[in-house]
């Protein structure tokens, strides 16, 4: 498929900002102003501004001279790289890939893009007139390189599609200032007569770069699409994602489920081609007013299963907001894993079971949906003797086990994370508590099992041994409680670890 790429051009992008937060202005002369070297200068105008003479540069008391009815505002700092970030955000929904082109532009690659609204010219028709809708003065252009869709959308004569091969065709007419050339390299174009592209294009080469630098020969080429020229997404492409345009905007909760429904299957014949499978998927709705509604779920395994991964979106749905409806679908699996299929049972009847059986997985999937992945939890052993190292959490249930869980000694079904300072009552100070305070509530000991010494493991740190005790309250409560350090140290502390029932 031949490349395509386009090029937006805002004629008046900071003033048409202020416009549309004062309409008045759209009917007088109106500039932004700013300091430059201590002088007040035109920083920016509108197309009234510019049919009275005004232009950017202009001292603002010579421009009030001309244009008495003049109005001005400062210029705001930082405004214009904001707006353009913005507006790249909000054009994703005709491309994938688009960039920021300071001081007043934006590039597309348009690639594939152009056949879903009817062709090149529609394309480009709709691309102005959204923007136009949305208040801005654009000129909208296409070509086979980057360069000569930025030379035409400036320079150029309607209609702006340049055919495809017709690059040194359209760029002949246009002056030097259309390859994007440096001030100081177009103006010696300029004193030596060279004021078309159609004047010097076919000057040996050697001349060129000889009297004007090796930069007119870079832009030369990336304009003919001899030199590859690389742009910097605003949003990067996701290797796996699939895109939903809509020529009329969707408000509807059938019509979100419907462009879902397609969105996935086609990106899961896509996993299931390439033996993948997604473990985590964002589904973006792009609405009319800029806004961008999502909303994401995750797998236990990779999975393309079509249903069951509807399935999952399908709880959130709900909390997504058309308001005056949504214009681009757009569906990414940031993290995908090998997915091979499982073996058929020989026999009807004979299910697998356990951590294998798909339908656990998809349990837990739909169960996290409601609940949240965070409050579903797997945990492996690890070889450590200290309680807190002897297991670890995964998120996956296809990692298998390295060790096996240690059973010669009871451990309590729920472990702290990180234990916790109690007060405690000994007959002795070797013995086992007769009485505990946790959280400010008294726990009376009626039995008590123990010590179990564990040791600090030397080679990961240094520190005191721990004595740990399984002790039953008198409401029939077990606890694991451990002494940090011997007794007959001054410094010994007792800590609540866990519980059994």
């Amino acid at each position: 498929m031949a490349s395509r790429f386009v090029s937006i051009w805002f004629r008046h992008l900071t003033t048409d900002w202020f416009t549309l937060r004062r309409p008045l202005l759209r009917s007088v002369p109106f500039v932004l102003k700013d300091s430059v070297h201590g002088r007040m200068v035109i920083t920016a105008l509108n197309a009234l501004a510019e049919i009275k003479g005004l232009h950017k540069g202009m001292v603002i008391t010579d421009a009030r001279a001309l244009v008495p009815d003049l109005e001005v505002a400062d210029e705001i700092t930082e405004l214009t790289d904001k707006l353009l970030l913005r507006l790249a955000e909000w054009c994703i929904r005709f491309s994938p890939v688009v960039a920021i082109d300071p001081p007043s532009g934006l590039l597309m690659d348009a690639t594939g893009c152009a056949h879903l609204w009817g062709g090149d010219s529609s394309y480009l028709a709709e691309i102005a007139r959204r923007l136009n809708d949305r208040g801005y003065d654009v000129r909208v252009a296409m070509a086979d390189t980057f360069g000569t869709a930025w030379a035409v959308a400036r320079y150029g004569r309607p209609p702006l599609v340049v055919s495809r091969t017709c690059n040194i065709e359209a760029l002949l007419p246009l002056p030097p200032e259309a390859l994007r050339l440096e001030p100081e390299t177009v103006e010696r174009l300029h004193k030596l007569g060279l004021h078309q592209i159609n004047q010097f294009i076919r000057i040996p080469r050697s001349s060129l770069r000889r009297r004007f630098g090796q930069s007119l020969m870079l832009q030369l080429d990336m304009a003919l699409g001899q030199q590859l020229e690389v742009i910097d997404p605003v949003m990067p492409l996701e290797p796996y994602q699939e895109r939903l345009p809509c020529l009329e905007p969707i408000v509807t909760a059938t019509g979100i489920e419907f462009a879902l429904d397609q969105l996935l299957k086609s990106l899961c014949s896509r996993l299931m081609q390439e033996q993948k499978g997604l473990r985590t998927a964002v589904f973006k709705c792009y609405r009319v007013d800029g806004k961008v509604e999502q909303v994401d779920i995750g797998t236990n395994r990779p999975s393309h299963n079509v249903n069951h991964l509807f399935k999952l979106f399908e709880i959130k749905l709900t909390t997504i907001e058309p308001d005056l409806g949504i214009d681009l679908f757009l569906l990414e699996a940031p993290k995908v894993e090998d997915h091979y299929p499982q073996q058929e049972e020989m026999w009807e009847g004979m299910v697998s079971g356990g951590l294998e059986d798909v339908r656990l997985s998809e349990l837990l999937d739909r169960l996290a949906g409601r609940v949240g992945m965070h409050s579903i939890h797997r945990y492996l052993p690890e070889e450590h003797y200290w309680p807190e190292r002897s297991l670890k959490a995964t998120s996956s249930l296809q990692e298998k086990l390295m060790t096996t869980w240690r059973t010669d000694k009871l451990r309590p079904i729920q472990l702290l994370a990180e234990p916790e300072r109690i007060e405690v009552t000994a007959p002795i100070p070797d013995y086992p508590p007769m009485l505990f305070r946790h959280k400010g509530k008294l726990h009376k000991i009626i039995k008590a099992d123990g010590p179990e010494r564990i040791e600090q493991e030397w080679w990961l740190q240094q520190g005191q041994h721990r004595d740990y005790y399984r002790v039953e309250d008198e409401d029939g409560s077990r606890y694991w409680l451990f002494r940090l350090g011997h007794y007959d140290d001054k410094t010994y502390q007792w800590f609540l670890h866990g519980f059994f029932a």
